[in-house]
C-alpha cells in the first residue's frame, strides 16, 4: 500500500514539475526548480509553432480565403464614419479658414464624394496584402511572441492536449507501486533486510514512471491483441485531442484581432502603410481630377502633400478598429479551428506524437531521476519510522 501511494505521489509532483512553478524558485543556478514548460519556453513555443506552421496553417490559407470585395462592403459603414472624421480633420488642420468658410452643403458634398470610394479603396488594400502577404505577416514570429508573453497559455496548450494522459500518469503509479511493493514485501519477510526499503522505493519512483512514460507513446501504430487495440494512450486519443488544439489554436492564438493585428500594427506594418499610402493619394488626385492644378494653387503643394499624407496616417492608425468590424466575417472565412482539427486528425502518428512528447523527452531523466530519488527518501523514511517502532 505504501509502495502504491509513493508510486501516485511521484507521478503526481512530475506532472506538476513539468509546468510549475513559472519562475526559478530556489537559488539559481544549480539549487531549485522551474517547470520544464516555462524554463524552455522558447523551444517549447517553437515546437508548437513549427506545427502549426509547417503542418496545420500557411500564411496564404489565411488570407486567401478572404474576399477583397465582400470585406469592403462589410467595412463600408464603419469605414465612411472614420474617412468623415479624418476629412474633417485633416481639412481643419490644414486649410482651416477654407473648410470653415464652406457651407455645410458644400462640406457634405466633398465628403461624400470621397465617401464613395472608400470600399473600393479598402478592396484594394486587401488585394494588395493578400498578393504580398509573406511581407507583411510573419505568422511563425507572431505565434512564438504570443506564447514567449503568455507563458501560462503555453502551459495550457500542453496541459490541454495531453490532459487525459496526465491523468493516467499519476493514476498508474498506484497500480505499479502496488505491484513493485508486492515484490517488495516478499523479499522483506524473507530477508528482513533494511536496504530493501530505500531501494525498492527507488525502483517504484523510477520504474513506474519509466512505464508510464512509455506507455503514451508506444507503440505508435495499432496492434490488434484479441478484441483489443493496442496503441500510445496518447496517439489512441489523436480525434479527440485534434479538436481541443484545433480550439486553443483558434480562440487563443490565430485570432481576427491577432493576424489584423500583426498586419497593421506589427513589426512588418510599414508595408501596409505604404500599400495604404498609395491607395488614398490615389483616391485624392482623383477626386481632385481635372482641377487638382488649381487645388494645389489653392492650398500650396507642399500642404496638398501634408494633408495626403495625414489622411494615410489616420487611416492606418484606425485600420485595425474599421476591420474588426467585419470580425464575424473574418472568423467565420478564416474557420481556423476546423481547418486546423481536420489537418491534426489527419496526421500520421510520428507527427502527432510531436505535439506532446516534446515536452518530456528533453528532461525526461530529470523527471524519470525525480521521481526514483522522491521513492528512495520515502522508503529511507518508512525505514526510520519501523526502526522509531521498534519494527525492525
Amino acid at each position: 500500500v505504501v509502495a502504491a501511494i509513493l508510486g501516485y505521489v511521484t507521478k503526481i509532483a512530475a506532472v506538476k514539475m513539468m509546468f510549475y512553478p513559472m519562475k526559478f524558485v530556489g537559488i539559481p543556478p544549480f539549487f531549485g526548480w522551474q517547470g520544464i514548460v516555462p524554463r524552455n519556453a522558447l523551444r517549447m513555443a517553437s515546437i508548437a509553432v513549427d506545427t502549426i506552421t509547417t503542418k496545420l496553417v500557411s500564411v496564404n490559407e489565411v488570407v486567401s480565403k478572404l474576399d477583397s470585395e465582400r470585406l469592403g462592403k462589410e467595412l463600408e459603414g464603419p469605414a465612411m464614419e472614420v474617412i468623415e472624421t479624418i476629412i474633417r480633420e485633416v481639412m481643419s488642420k490644414h486649410q482651416p479658414r477654407l473648410w470653415e468658410s464652406l457651407p455645410n452643403f458644400a462640406q457634405k458634398k466633398l465628403i461624400d464624394r470621397v465617401k464613395k470610394d472608400v470600399p473600393g479603396v479598402i478592396a484594394s488594400v486587401m488585394e494588395d496584402i493578400k498578393g504580398n502577404i509573406d511581407e507583411i505577416l510573419d505568422l511563425k514570429a507572431l505565434v512564438i511572441r504570443i506564447l514567449m508573453k503568455d507563458k501560462h497559455l503555453l502551459n495550457r496548450i500542453f496541459q490541454e492536449v495531453g490532459r487525459e494522459e496526465f491523468k493516467f500518469f499519476g493514476v498508474s503509479g498506484l497500480y505499479f507501486g502496488f505491484m513493485i511493493g508486492v515484490v517488495q514485501m516478499i523479499l522483506w519477510v524473507l530477508l528482513k533486510e533494511p536496504w530493501i526499503l530505500p531501494v525498492f522505493g527507488f525502483l517504484v519512483g523510477f520504474i513506474s514512471d519509466w512505464i508510464a512514460l512509455n506507455i503514451l507513446f508506444e507503440p505508435k501504430k495499432p496492434i490488434p491483441f484479441g478484441s483489443y487495440t493496442i496503441q500510445g494512450l496518447f496517439l489512441k486519443r489523436q480525434q479527440k485531442v485534434a479538436a481541443d488544439y484545433a480550439k486553443i489554436i483558434a480562440r487563443d492564438i490565430l485570432t481576427p484581432q491577432t493576424i489584423i493585428g500583426e498586419m497593421v500594427a506589427g513589426p512588418l506594418s510599414e508595408r501596409v502603410q505604404k500599400m495604404v499610402d498609395e491607395r488614398v493619394r490615389e483616391m485624392v488626385d482623383s477626386k481632385a481630377s481635372i482641377v487638382k492644378p488649381f487645388v494645389v494653387m489653392a492650398v500650396g503643394a507642399e500642404s496638398f502633400q501634408r494633408m495626403k499624407q495625414d489622411t494615410s496616417e489616420m487611416l492606418m492608425a484606425r485600420l485595425a478598429d474599421v476591420i474588426m468590424h467585419a470580425e464575424t466575417y473574418v472568423q467565420t472565412s478564416l474557420d481556423i479551428e476546423n481547418v486546423v482539427g481536420k489537418k491534426m486528425q489527419a496526421m500520421t502518428p510520428l507527427e502527432f506524437e510531436g505535439l506532446l512528447r516534446p515536452v518530456f523527452k528533453q528532461e525526461e531523466w530529470i523527471l524519470i531521476m525525480t521521481g526514483a530519488i522522491l521513492g528512495g527518501l520515502v522508503g529511507e523514511g518508512q525505514l526510520m519510522v519501523m526502526i522509531k517502532l521498534g519494527i525492525i
